[in-house]
């Protein structure tokens, strides 16, 4: 399954460090809120936001 790139490098790096702060948060807290942080780093991983989709906006460096 091939998705649309819709997030750029400084959207990915900002996601991929909330997300693993989530986590953290979650499992320490034995919180079903480590769920938004394995979204948030999902979307990181493929670079592509459902949401961002939805809106028809992305945030990719245009060269």
């Amino acid at each position: 399954m091939e998705f649309t790139k819709n997030i750029g490098e400084k959207d990915r790096k900002v996601r991929l460090a909330a997300g693993a702060l989530i986590i953290l948060w979650g499992v320490f807290a034995h919180s079903w809120i480590a769920l938004i942080g394995v979204a948030l780093m999902a979307t990181a991983f493929f670079r592509s936001c459902p949401a961002y989709t939805l809106m028809t906006m992305d945030t990719l460096d245009k060269k």
